[in-house]
């Protein structure tokens, strides 16, 4: 890392939080859950080093009718969902609605998964300490929704590791997550870009490619 305190890349970002979790190493029942794009390149390097298995962790947030930006819920991976039933009865969204919202969401998700992980079943998530990575943390809000959909799955522990996330982001995540760590808590901070000397996008073909080499490691 940089003396200015900056990643060089997501590679580099993977490599520096990988030594934060020590604890989770060769333990058969870690999973290593990335939110992609960006998480994929770090989660990669902390999968590798933990010589855990690695998946895809795919959120879609439930957007309010007429008011797509407000999160009535989320959708994730395995089929996940988490719903903010007092929202919804603030706002009135009926039941036909929601059923609405969900069936387009689920496909993009389906669609998503297809492109990521191609026929391949989601990896089991119950019973086992899931790590879920992205390449940093700014609002949280994303990250929340996808663990309270997460943890209608049952896992025995949901742990969120990331390179880079504003000093309040723990209590942001609440109960959603059982252990949070982060490389660094900056402030101030602004964007998850500026702690990164190289921070192009992520593309589609390299998540692809950095899933199907974790699974060759790791078999």
């Amino acid at each position: 890392m940089a003396m200015d305190l900056r990643f060089e890349d997501r590679f580099a970002a993977g490599r520096a939080l990988a030594r934060a979790l020590p604890a989770y190493a060769a333990h058969g029942d870690v999973l290593v859950l990335a939110l992609p794009r960006g998480g994929v390149p770090v989660a990669f390097e902390v999968a590798r080093a933990l010589g855990a298995e690695l998946d895809v962790l795919i959120v879609r947030k439930l957007g309010v009718p007429r008011q797509p930006e407000l999160a009535m819920g989320a959708i994730s991976s395995g089929d996940a969902l988490y719903l903010n039933d007092d929202l919804i009865a603030l706002t009135g969204v009926t039941k036909a609605e929601i059923e609405s919202v969900l069936e387009a969401e689920r496909e993009e998700l389906a669609r998503r998964e297809l492109l990521y992980r191609g026929s391949r079943p989601a990896v089991r998530v119950e019973g086992r300490t899931v790590i879920v990575v992205d390449d940093g943390i700014a609002t949280g809000a994303s990250m929340h929704a996808a663990l309270l959909a997460l943890r209608s799955k049952h896992p025995a522990r949901i742990v969120v590791a990331v390179p880079v996330a504003p000093a309040q982001t723990r209590e942001r995540l609440g109960a959603a997550t059982d252990v949070f760590i982060s490389v660094m808590t900056p402030e101030p901070f602004y964007a998850v870009g500026q702690f990164y000397e190289h921070f192009d996008q992520t593309s589609d073909e390299e998540v692809r490619t950095l899933l199907e080499r974790s699974r060759t490691e790791t078999r």
